[in-house]
Formats: C-alpha cells, structure tokens, sequence
C-alpha cells in the first residue's frame, strides 16, 4: 500500500513538474495566438476602425467580400498562380540540389549552409530591397543579359507579363529548407534496395522512378503542405519589390488585406479577409491530406 502512495506521488510530481515545464508554451499559445484569433473572429463581423469601437454589423464584411469587391479574387488569383507555380518548382530544385549532396565530400557542409542561407534570409527587407535592383531597368540582370547580345532594357518589374515570374523566381531560390528535409529522407531509404536495383539492372533514372520517389512520398507530402501554407501567406515579396503592380498583377492576397487593416483602416474587413484565407488553405490542406493515400507510401499498410 505505502509502495502505491509512494508511486502515486511520484506520478504527481512528475506531473507537475512536465506542466510547469510547458507552462510559457501555454501561455504564450493563450495570449498571442488562441486568444487574437477569436478577437479577430468577432472583428470580422464588425465594422471597426482601430480608433472606435467596434459597431457589429452581421455577416456584411463577407457579403461586400464575395459580391461588392472584385480586388478580392484578383488578388486571390494572384496569389493562388503564385503558389501553383512557385511551389512545385521549388520542390522539384530543392530535390535536385539534396541528390547533389546526398554523397559527404570535404566541401559538402560548407555547400549545404551557403544552399540553406537564402531559406533563412529569402523572407527579409533586405533581400526583397536587392532583388527589386537585380530587376531594375539598370540592374544587374539587364546588364548581364546586354554582355551577352541580348536586349538589356527590360522592364522587369514594370510588365505584366514579366513582375510576377521575378516573385516567382525569388520563391524558388528560397528552396534550401525543403532541400534539407529531402536530404535527411533520402538517407533514410535502404541501400540495399538500390544494390537490388542494380543487380537486377536497373538504370539511375529507374531505380529513381521505382526506389527514391516512392520512398520520399512521405518527405514530399511534408514538404508540399508546408510549401503550399508558406506561399499563400506570401507578403514581403510582393510589398517592398513592386508593390502589387503593375495594374494588380502582383498584389498578393495578403498585400490587399494588410492595405485594407492599415492604410484604409478597415479592421473588421480585414479580419473577415483572414478568415476567408483560413477556410482557403485549410480546404487546399484537407484535400492534400485526401490525396496522400492513393500516393504517399506507407510501410505500416504495405505490409
């Protein structure tokens, strides 16, 4: 009896001292996540403006969001090219780069955090600053191209047809994140099975196709959800390197919704915005997580 009070106490104890431990965790997940969301629930069925109160006005922000506000779905368009582009075309060359380095060689450290280093600083004021001047009428992309005999007076930055694809451009640089999660998989898959492969006479792109792509599903299902998250969420680029123009083409969803919150103060619209973007990336989410059992390779129901 004394022996089970005793393990009982330490059960206790130890329990205690675990939610202790978690305790900044909790309170900080409290006060600056759970509890702003449900804020900006509530604000998004009112109209508020940061310097009053907010005066409740139903479900108005939505109506004027999905039938008085075309901007919406331009920039949800926008923003919904952007990540259909960007993200597969990241994750193809971050899979590309990590089969380079899967062999150690002498440099191979060094060559992964200088491939790793634009993940860290891609998202920053000071990167978006530089890539608008690579851009420029007279930056350092026209000057290239002119040493080469090609035209160098592109407006980069000021077409249609062309601001996007440099926002595009600077999310696939930004892929050494993914590339070191496909790293760390690809180690993980059995060399053995390409010994097997090999014996059996089965070619590189072969022993790919059947060996390492099956094998990084589960990598590359992680990878595409946190990708698709990411590039719906995309802001800076879009702010600082060209403002959302030319005529719209590069406003992110974001850019409008940060435009409408500060600039127009329109809190409660802005919130109802958010909201409608959460329901967007949660759906596209779901759907991805649907589509993982008929491609994703799992052991456990294999065997």
């Amino acid at each position: 009896m004394k022996n089970k009070k005793r393990m009982n106490s330490a059960v206790r104890r130890e329990a205690v001292a675990g939610y202790l431990f978690i305790m900044p965790f909790i309170i900080g997940f409290l006060a600056f996540s759970a509890v702003p969301i449900l804020i900006s629930l509530y604000l998004s069925f009112t109209e508020y403006d940061v310097l009053g109160s907010p005066k409740f006005i139903g479900l108005q922000n939505y109506i004027r969001m999905f039938t008085a506000d075309p901007k919406v779905w331009k920039t949800f368009g926008v923003t919904f090219f952007y990540a259909a582009v960007s993200v597969p075309l990241k994750l193809i060359m971050a899979l590309a780069v990590a089969m380079l380095f899967l062999k150690n060689t002498r440099f191979t450290g060094f060559m992964r955090g200088v491939y790793y280093l634009p993940s860290i600083m891609g998202g920053s004021i000071a990167v978006a600053v530089l890539w608008r001047r690579l851009f420029a009428s007279d930056g350092v992309i026209n000057a290239l191209m002119a040493l080469v005999g090609l035209p160098g007076d592109t407006s980069w930055l000021g077409r249609k047809d062309t601001a996007i694809w440099t926002l595009i451009i600077l999310a696939v640089w930004q892929f050494g994140s993914s590339m070191l999660i496909f790293l760390a998989g690809l180690k993980q898959i059995p060399a053995s099975l390409y010994e097997a492969a090999t014996v059996d006479g089965g070619s590189r792109f072969r022993q790919f196709i059947s060996i390492t792509l099956p094998m990084l599903t589960p990598v590359l299902f992680f990878n595409l959800v946190q990708q698709t998250i990411n590039a719906f969420m995309a802001f800076t680029q879009s702010f600082v390197i060209t403002g959302g123009g030319p005529r719209d083409s590069t406003r992110f969803y974001c850019v409008y919704q940060y435009q409408r919150a500060f600039e127009f103060h329109e809190m409660g619209y802005a919130s109802a915005m958010a909201w409608f973007m959460l329901v967007v990336i949660g759906i596209l989410t779901a759907l991805i997580f649907q589509s993982s059992t008929r491609w994703v390779y799992n052991e456990s129901k294999e065997g």
